[in-house]
């Protein structure tokens, strides 16, 4: 079987919901220009009704913007169906109720979007909803002293989708992992690993696990020289062996968890490359620094933070604080506008006094985004697991890919609010089956991905056929379509909110629209019939259904199977 080419006008453009917004936008100022005392607003909103009867597309703008106005919305939405039956694609309108205006699409208008989103690729559903913000991503930012553990796997997935997400929607974005390597903690770390290299017991407010050993035994057949060091020189040796290893190691388990930093930034280097002096004479000139009692602070309290927080104790010891603040003038001396930290549930405090500091620094609050991450718990058999074999007390994030693997963690991870506690159960996100919801839309992408493959068994070229947009008129296509165009706002809203989830959600509608729509409609021929344009349609719109799905599993950083 051949395939056949249709001749078909190729139709102007495709009506997205955006395109139909700045349509009823424009529509407005004409109005205005006649003498409406309307303010035109800088978006029109306008969303798919829940009953299809009521058309494609419906918006109350004519409500919203009537009566401070003086006018009555029916007027008003007169005015505006007048002009807007003249758009191009726009098959019909009605005013409903006081105002609403309903809007129905020629099914031509529509189906160009399946051409539009093929022919976009990989790049569809990116857009300018924050362009000219350049934003740093910070997350995860743990102690070199150990394995990742689940808060940790959480913020990787999220994290990076935020990171994905913004930069889709036109900012120009870096993701940093801020590494605490400063401090009486990596003291104990070291501490802890040579004590296990010499067979001795680790200290009581040390690191206990078989990770401690494991350090241990690897340093010691590496660089059996450190034994021969005085016993603070051998301190030191060990902490810096075993610091460059486990670091190592989670910088391994993230780039296997599709989680990759732009930069990685030390705050041993902060205060070695003088950036924390440099910060606190710029916070000297804004006139927040003062000293109390010997030591040096933030005056914090101008800003809302509960207290006023010391930078430099009197002993002339650095704070925690010191280097925060630090990082933060650092960052936007690097020129970042927006710095966002994903911080674990027991950081509640850190929301006011970043924001604080931010201001210290002359810069709006909201230069300085906190987002607070609930507690992550895992059950299996209808029992929670607290245990690691390998850590002692936590559950690592390479146990739980060893469990499940990359893309359902990464998937369950995301998929719900991160200010809420989350429960996964390991038997249902491992499971091959459309109650595990990242099964269900990598099936999706996956049957969509055979169906084409099938078209290609049966010699039909449907790319280089002629494509009759206006065919695609069926009720589940047109729903399908609705689905398609709305990725973008998705998306937009996704990074606008810092709530990837939405994204997940989002696939998971689309899977089950193309399932609808793959029951309801035929797409491929059957046996010896002939290739008809609906064929042809319909397979672009298979190809615009599958290109949407793998742009959707991108931004979350899950693959987009081929085959299932």
């Amino acid at each position: 079987m051949a395939w056949v080419q249709f001749h078909v006008t190729r139709y102007a453009h495709a009506v997205t919901p955006d395109a139909l917004s700045h349509a009823i936008r424009q529509v407005l100022v004409e109005v205005a220009a006649e003498g409406i005392a309307i303010q035109v607003p800088d978006v029109v909103h306008v969303e798919r009704p829940k009953n299809r009867d009521h058309g494609d597309y419906a918006t109350n703008v004519a409500l919203t913007l009537a009566k401070p106005a003086g006018i009555a919305p029916r007027v008003l939405a007169e005015a505006i169906v007048t002009r807007l039956n003249c758009v191009a694609g726009v098959s019909s309108t009605e005013i409903a109720g006081p105002g609403f205006i309903n809007i129905r699409l020629d099914s031509a208008a529509q189906g160009e979007l399946a051409r539009s989103i093929v022919e976009q690729g990989s790049s569809f559903g990116h857009n300018t909803a924050l362009a000219g913000h350049v934003i740093n991503v910070e997350y995860i930012s743990a102690n070199p002293t150990g394995p990742l553990h689940l808060g940790h796997t959480r913020w990787a997935a999220v994290g990076s989708a935020i990171s994905n997400v913004l930069a889709a929607a036109g900012a120009k974005t870096s993701s940093e992992f801020y590494i605490n390597d400063r401090g009486v903690q990596m003291d104990k770390f070291g501490a802890s690993v040579m004590a296990a290299a010499h067979g001795q017991p680790v200290p009581e407010d040390g690191y206990h696990g078989a990770y401690i050993v494991d350090l241990a035994a690897q340093i010691k057949a590496e660089e059996p020289e450190l034994f021969d060091l005085p016993d603070d020189e051998q301190l030191a040796g060990f902490r810096e062996a075993a610091y460059k290893r486990q670091l190592h190691q989670q910088q391994q388990v993230l780039a296997l968890f599709n989680t990759h930093f732009d930069v990685w930034s030390s705050e041993r280097a902060l205060h070695e490359s003088n950036a924390v002096e440099t910060g606190f004479a710029k916070l000297r000139k804004q006139g927040h620094v003062f000293e109390h009692e010997g030591a040096t602070w933030l005056r914090t309290t101008e800003f809302g933070d509960d207290k006023d927080r010391v930078l430099i104790k009197a002993d002339g010891e650095y704070t925690y604080f010191a280097s925060d603040t630090a990082y933060f003038v650092n960052k936007r001396d690097r020129g970042f506008d927006i710095c966002i930290y994903l911080l674990g549930a027991d950081h509640h405090g850190y929301v006011n006094r970043l924001k604080a500091v931010a201001q210290c620094n002359g810069d709006d609050k909201g230069a300085a985004e906190v987002l607070i991450g609930q507690l992550v718990k895992i059950t299996k058999g209808g029992e929670e697991v607290k245990l690691s074999k390998r850590s002692g007390n936590i559950v690592t994030l390479e146990e739980l890919v060893e469990e499940v693997g990359v893309d359902a963690a990464r998937y369950s991870l995301i998929r719900y609010p991160v200010d809420s506690p989350l429960t996964l159960d390991l038997e249902v996100i491992a499971q091959r089956t459309n109650d595990n919801p990242v099964y269900y839309v990598q099936y999706a992408h996956a049957r969509l991905a055979s169906v084409l493959r099938n078209a290609a068994d049966l010699k039909i070229d449907w790319a280089a056929a002629d494509f009759d947009p206006g065919l695609l008129s069926h009720e589940r296509e047109n729903e399908l379509l609705g689905a398609l165009g709305e990725f973008p706002r998705i998306v937009a809203s996704a990074a606008e909110l810092r709530e990837p989830h939405r994204v997940a959600r989002y696939l998971e509608e689309l899977g089950a629209g193309y399932h609808r729509f793959y029951d309801a409609c035929r797409v491929l021929p059957r046996g010896d019939e002939a290739i008809t344009p609906e064929h042809i349609a319909r397979l672009w719109l298979c190809a615009a259904a599958r290109q949407t799905l793998a742009n959707g599993l991108a931004l979350l950083g899950v693959s987009a199977p081929e085959r299932m």
